[in-house]
């Protein structure tokens, strides 16, 4: 049986972001042991996900075994919002006040952190400005009160980071960070969600990049990871 996902399901997004990464003598959309790759660059397999990697964690830890695998996510830098009626008339276009950025990475990342020091494996953030266009429906819409996402669009991709280890990832921590810290000091520091500053620490833990070393009240205290 075949784990793949074709260009006929593809979202625009996706494709997008393929056509812009993919290089001249790249192939694409490559059947391999089962699996369809997005890209296959020299000896370098790209895969790019716009989502969670949970539903790919299978198919990366296959290719891995014999394979160079770099896998590319996007985060919105920025994002406009277009609502189209209920005739597909533009109703409004306004710019999102969420701002991603890289530290984004750690919240798909949770469900795979033990891959980030595989010698063969490669993670890129891609800071991306893109359109999501919503739709007027009342009957499917109830969380956005019927507007129901109906496409999002690449409109430019504004930076990348590449990260080959585990490390890469630990040297986001500044060195303002107090000794120990815990994910309150982590959200504050880097002005993130403390949410986000939770899922950070936890990756990173799984990677042996920092190490609990105590709490105070419920909260954990964390320190850069010791090697004895």
């Amino acid at each position: 049986m075949s784990h793949t996902i074709g260009t006929l399901n593809e979202n625009p997004l996706h494709a997008a972001l393929k056509e812009w990464y993919a290089q001249p003598g790249d192939a694409t959309e490559v059947a391999l042991g089962g699996y369809v790759i997005d890209i296959v660059q020299g000896n370098r397999l790209i895969e790019i996900q716009t989502g969670a990697f949970n539903p790919i964690r299978r198919k990366l830890s296959a290719l891995l075994a014999d394979h160079r695998v770099r896998l590319v996510h996007p985060i919105a830098a920025q994002k406009w919002i277009v609502k189209t009626g209920e005739d597909g008339e533009i109703v409004s276009r306004r710019r999102s006040p969420k701002r991603g950025g890289i530290c984004d990475l750690f919240k798909p990342l949770v469900s795979i952190s033990h891959l980030l020091d595989h010698p063969h494996f490669e993670l890129e953030a891609l800071l991306i400005e893109m359109e999501e266009v919503q739709h007027y429906d009342g009957k499917r819409g109830w969380r956005r009160r019927g507007w129901v996402v109906t496409e999002r669009k690449l409109l430019n991709v504004a930076d990348r980071r590449v990260f080959t280890s585990a490390a890469d990832l630990a040297d986001l921590l500044s060195d303002r960070l107090p000794v120990p810290f815990s994910t309150a000091d982590l959200a504050a520091d880097l002005q993130i969600p403390r949410r986000l500053a939770q899922q950070m620490a936890y990756c990173l833990r799984r990677m042996e990049q920092v190490e609990i070393v105590g709490k105070t009240g419920n909260a954990h205290l964390y320190q850069r990871f010791c090697r004895r």
